[in-house]
């Protein structure tokens, strides 16, 4: 995290977020009674392989403020953080860092190797992020996060898998899609949408020879200068040309030239086309040499391609039908000349009417990009190379072009401009290109998938039938397979028939696994010395042998495992167990000379803690294990349990590799028990902990267990990983003992994101019940960029699994671009200024509501403004502090309460109950811009209005005081609670401030505060209706008139500290309105109905001497700020003898002594009528 200078305002928020970890707040915020029940928020999981951005903010805040509204709503509200951690993401950066160019690069320096490589990338910014999240206040655990690279993650992914191909909504095809070359790996629609782009490209019009002597329609005969002309903008595709298509009813022409040729093409693009238009004839149509006919009349024509590698291959399959006319569909007469350029292997529609036609298929391009050996003109060469250098992404373009002019069939040239598709993660074009893929069947669900997207609601409210409505209308199926590595294996495995298996758990799959038929059966040593003496003897003692007692317990073993059928037996070399072992042999017959010692089957190592003698040695150990670990750590030269571990995974998997329908005894020790336990169900760091501290020594002297092993998919750790390659390392058979093998793709990582609500939980292999009872979620929030991504995918899997949306509502948020250029925030480009930076600079807070407040969280775009976060610090955030150290500097004690009848009381108190409704209607309705925004409005009003205009009774003692004390507490700690989910340190902030024993502990252990019903006084109003209402409206008329009233002070030059007599109104004010209106104005009286605003500015002496009294009290009370004096601070005024007459019989608060003086030295003035007046202070001892 980057170091920056940090305000007082991050400090003090530094600070909250300290009281939170350290009395644990958001935990006690999940723990309290929950009265609504359960609220479920998804999270989708970002990418930790950078540094957050304001993207991940918005979101992040987003996330934050609902669940804590629903928290003091009195929902459980669980928020469980997750990391994204497969695909092409992580696969870029690492090919990134090897240098690797290609696929090919990864397959020779090893797939093992590459995705270790992958799994240690994936959280390499984790602690970043774990210090970030918090620090902009957001209260979810993540230190229970899910990885979708775990294997219970992985195994609920494949549960879903199977569970949308048991339905038949998986199916394999092979059909023209969009593959990145340089991936090489094919691409969901989703993914080729998020990457068009406009580049300049090359459209070449090209001459295809019509073999001579062929009739066309009536009257014209081919001779061997008539030319088809074919339009494409993908000249590299040319080799692969097999056939041209025509529209059956769309008229064409064949004109011949003045150079001698004669070109056919469609008569309503003759005006258009390059090298046509040029020679017609004054508008009108060629006069002479011109044939007209139907496309039907060119259907079955033959020509000769421009380039004849694959024609003149005798062996081609359908070769018969090739380089012929056919009538298509899809021809138009929009571009180009109205004939279209067949080549089948890439197009959609080009291999719709090779497999309808029976055509040659042609594939000159392999999948990596590069033209295959047999186009021996440009064999190797990428045909869409990325560069931002157009001589390089168009060399191959440009060379096929020369290839036209120097053989005859180049007839024109053209330079657009158009929208292609780029890989989404490496900015490679992409290519459409005839590959096999599997799919999910969309459009078999689609009706039911529009049907149930009608139960959502969306914020805002048109993404529903909009971009999210409009996408899910237009969807295809989706393409789910992926040639890539770093990803979840596809649970897919085939027989040799191309029988399908497909696998939906770790339980399914070792039903499947092919074991060696080896029974394993594990001895524990029976009793020895170091057991009596409790010494842990990692076998330096050779006189560790066994007791007496030890010798009869490996005896009675034996006898129980003469049954078994003991073909091989293998034991540990220390002298226990290898005593052990020849006492089981002599009594089973078998020679101690077969018996095998393998130093991976030893006892611990105990290091340091070897060979200690005492009755405290188990204790000594067991301090610790638990004072470091017994998992990760060794004690002094000693091993870790992973260790034991581990050589015990090798010796195991090494005889079930090697051996074949034996019966096994191993002799060993406590540790290995330990072990097997671990090895067998292939348990991870968390797993294995769990395990052993269930059943940590509790194998029995000469105990014998069997081993129920069936080999795992497994790490170098031996544990269960389902990635590539260890998946492919165990052999599946069928239910007939047929071997299996995978389909060798991974799936999309958006079937990950997709599966995300059930994989999270591994569900259904865990809490199951819970699970059902809280789907779908009630809430999810993410960027606009979503709606075709991961809502979509949610969307779809919830609907395949239980035909229902996997979420009831969302929110969508704009992107944040550069206030510069609206561009992407990029940080290669630094058109941004650093999070943390701003962070530091003015606070989390102020950043959130920003965000909170602006239209991106309404699905619009926002440019994002450091001076907007600062306005809101100032403006806000400021005001509400200096609000708390008001209330702070004169708090006696005095309860909140809401009982005042005091009229600026019950104002404030009406505001708030506003405020709550307002903020509320917001949340409720998912609209968070609407739920923040009253909130800068109530500062003010609070701030400018209520303390401004109560500053005298706080200053005063009695009744009017503790109304006004009460008052303000109540109304900061309610306001703190209706902030706290936008707001989370500022709003703690002022609940500690103003918060009573019996309140909670933190201001996000509370609950929401419910509309006010204090009772108001019996103001006399003008204003029919509800009081609060009408008292609103009132006080909102009184700011407006003093506004008015105040410009036209300011327009005559009179200070606001100048009493002035009268001021009228238009409208008729209650007298507690009017008197405040009067106060505010400076003015003796407010007289109401009259016919228009009109301000008394004719000012008396006494007026006069009345405001230079004002003026100079304002002037002392600065002068005591500056001081750095209290208000219960009394001071020793000496003024100016110029100041006598007017000061002489005024009590001034704050002075104990007044005195006089012809001259008294500045630093303090007070600007009066007659003059300045000079006076000076000196605090007076009590």
């Amino acid at each position: 995290m980057e170091d920056a200078p940090q305000s007082e305002t991050a400090k003090r928020e530094e600070e909250i977020l300290a009281f939170w970890e350290e009395h644990h707040i958001f935990e006690k915020s999940l723990e309290k009674p929950s009265p609504k029940g359960e609220f479920t928020f998804y999270d989708g999981p970002p990418f930790a392989t950078g540094t957050p951005h304001y993207g991940h903010i918005v979101a992040s805040v987003m996330k934050d403020a609902v669940p804590r509204y629903k928290t003091m709503r009195g929902y459980h509200v669980p928020r469980v953080w997750g990391w994204d951690c497969h695909g092409l993401p992580i696969e870029n950066i690492v090919e990134k860092e090897l240098g690797f160019k290609h696929k090919k690069d990864i397959k020779a320096y090893g797939v093992e190797k590459f995705n270790e490589r992958c799994r240690a990338q994936v959280l390499m910014y984790v602690d970043y992020w774990k210090k970030f999240i918090p620090r902009i206040g957001r209260f979810v655990d993540m230190e229970h996060a899910y990885h979708t690279m775990d294997h219970t993650f992985m195994e609920s992914v494949w549960w879903v898998f199977k569970q949308v191909y048991d339905k038949g909504l998986v199916y394999e095809d092979y059909r023209s899609m969009h593959i990145c070359p340089r991936c090489e790996t094919t691409l969901s629609q989703q993914e080729v949408a998020e990457g068009y782009k406009d580049v300049k490209d090359i459209a070449v019009t090209v001459k295809f020879k019509v073999a001579p002597g062929q009739k066309i329609g009536n009257e014209f005969v081919a001779d061997d200068k008539t030319f088809v002309l074919a339009w494409t903008t993908t000249p590299w595709t040319l080799p692969g040309n097999v056939a041209l298509a025509v529209g059956k009813d769309v008229q064409y022409e064949a004109a011949k030239l003045p150079n001698g040729e004669t070109y056919i093409f469609a008569f309503e693009l003759a005006k258009k086309i390059e090298g046509i238009k040029e020679h017609m004839d004054s508008g009108r149509e060629f006069s002479k040499n011109t044939w007209f006919f139907k496309g039907d009349d060119l259907v079955g024509l033959e020509y000769e391609p421009p380039f004849d590698y694959y024609k003149k291959d005798t062996e081609l399959k359908d070769r018969k039908n090739g380089w012929k006319v056919y009538a298509a569909d899809f021809v138009t007469t929009d571009t180009g000349t109205g004939i279209v350029h067949i080549a089948p292997a890439f197009g959609e529609d080009d291999m719709a009417l090779g497999k309808e036609k029976e055509l040659p298929f042609v594939q000159h391009v392999s999948y990596d990009g590069t033209m295959r050996p047999e186009v021996t003109d440009f064999a190797g060469r990428e045909v869409k190379p990325r560069s931002d250098d157009d001589k390089v992404r168009l060399g191959t373009d440009i060379d096929i072009i020369k290839y036209l002019q120097e053989h005859g069939a180049f007839f024109s040239k053209e330079n657009l401009v158009h929208s292609y598709p780029h890989c989404w993660r490496c900015d490679t074009p992409l290519l459409n290109y005839a590959t096999t893929s599997w799919f999910v069947s969309v459009t078999k669900r689609k009706n039911q998938l529009l049907e149930n997207a009608k139960k959502i609601t969306w914020s805002p409210a048109h993404i529903k039938e909009g971009r999210f409505g409009k996408w899910l209308e237009g969807a295809r199926d989706w393409s789910i397979s992926r040639q890539r590595f770093w990803a979840s294996a596809m649970p897919i495995w085939k027989d040799s028939a191309g029988n399908i298996t497909v696998i939906g758990s770790v339980e399914e799959l070792k039903c499947h696994t092919k074991t060696s038929g080896n029974t394993y059966l594990m001895m524990r040593h029976g009793e020895s010395k170091g057991n009596v003496q409790r010494t842990f003897d990692s076998g330096n003692d050779p006189t560790n042998g066994l007791t007496e007692k030890g010798k009869t317990q490996v005896d009675t073993a034996a006898e129980q495992l003469k049954e078994l059928g003991i073909t091989k037996m293998y034991a540990s070399p220390l002298p226990r167990t290898k005593e052990t072992a020849e006492r089981v042999a002599n009594r089973l017959g078998i020679t101690t000379d077969s018996i095998i010692y393998d130093e991976r089957l030893r006892e611990f190592n105990f290091g340091s803690l070897s060979d200690k003698s005492n009755p405290h040695a188990d204790e000594t150990f067991w301090e610790w294990k638990n004072a470091h670990g017994y998992l990760d750590h060794a004690p002094g030269g000693g091993e870790s349990y992973f260790e034991v571990k581990n050589r015990f995974g090798s010796f195991l998997y090494e005889l079930e590799y090697t051996l074949k329908n034996e019966r096994i005894l191993i002799v060993s020790h406590g540790g290995a028990f330990e072990s097997a336990e671990v090895v067998l169900k292939g348990a991870d760091v968390a797993a294995a902990n769990n395990i052993l501290n269930k059943i940590i020594s509790s194998a029995k002297e000469a105990e014998v267990r069997k081993l129920d092993f069936i080999p795992l998919p497994h790490n170098r750790d031996y544990e269960l990983d389902l990635h590539l390659p260890y998946i492919d390392q165990v052999q599946l058979v069928n239910e007939e003992g047929e071997p299996l093998t995978r389909v060798p793709d991974v799936l999309d990582t958006w079937f990950d994101s997709g599966s995300m609500p059930y994989a999270q939980k591994h569900y259904p292999f865990e809490d199951r019940e819970q699970f059902e009872k809280t789907f779908p979620a009630q809430f999810i929030a993410e960027g606009v960029d979503q709606t075709r991504a991961w809502f979509y995918y949610l969307h779809v899997l919830g609907g395949a699994l239980f035909d229902m949306p996997a979420f009831e509502n969302v929110i969508v948020n704009g992107i944040v671009v550069s206030p510069e250029d609206g561009k992407k925030l990029s940080k290669s480009k630094k058109n941004y200024p650093d999070p943390m930076t701003v962070v530091e600079k003015y606070g989390a807070d102020a950043l959130r509501f920003y965000l909170l407040s602006s239209p991106v969280v309404a699905a619009e775009n926002l440019a994002f403004s450091e001076e907007g976060v600062d306005d809101v610090a100032k403006k806000n955030l400021g005001r509400l502090s200096n609000v708390l150290s008001f209330y702070q500097l004169h708090a006696d004690g005095t309860p909140a309460a809401s009982t005042s009848t005091h009229l600026l009381d019950q104002w404030i108190l009406a505001r708030l109950s506003q405020l709550v409704a307002e903020v509320t209607e917001g949340y409720e309705h998912y609209a968070l811009d609407r739920a923040a925004r009253p909130i800068p409005a109530f500062i003010d009003d609070l701030s400018a209005w209520y303390v401004r205009r109560s500053r005298d009774r706080f200053k005063e003692d009695g009744a009017g005081k503790a109304a006004a004390l009460a008052t303000l507490r109540y109304v900061l700690r309610e306001s703190a609670k209706v902030m706290a989910p936008a707001l989370p340190f500022i709003a703690e902030r002022i609940f500690q401030g103003v918060r009573s024993a019996d309140d909670p502990e933190s201001v996000h252990l509370a609950s929401w505060p419910e509309r006010s019903s204090s009772p108001l006084t019996r103001l006399v109003t003008q204003v029919t209706g509800d009081k609060d209402a009408a008292l609103l409206t009132g006080m909102a008329r009184v700011r407006a008139l003093a506004s008015e009233a105040l410009m036209l002070r300011q327009k005559e030059g009179i200070k606001v500290r100048q009493p002035l007599a009268a001021l009228a109104v238009p409208d008729a004010l209650s007298a507690p309105l009017a008197a405040i209106l009067a106060d505010e104005v400076n003015v003796k009286r407010v007289e109401t109905r009259a016919p228009a605003l009109w301000l008394d500015t004719q000012r008396t002496d006494a007026l006069v001497r009345e405001g230079d009294i004002r003026e100079f009290t304002r002037a002392l009370a600065e002068a005591r700020k500056t001081a750095g004096l209290s208000p219960q601070d009394t001071v020793h005024l000496v003024v100016e003898e110029s100041a006598r007459a007017l000061l002489i019989d005024v009590s001034l608060s704050g002075v104990s002594i007044l005195s006089f003086a012809a001259t008294v030295a500045p630093p303090y003035t007070a600007p009066l009528s007659f003059g300045s007046v000079a006076f000076s202070f000196s605090r007076h001892a009590t």
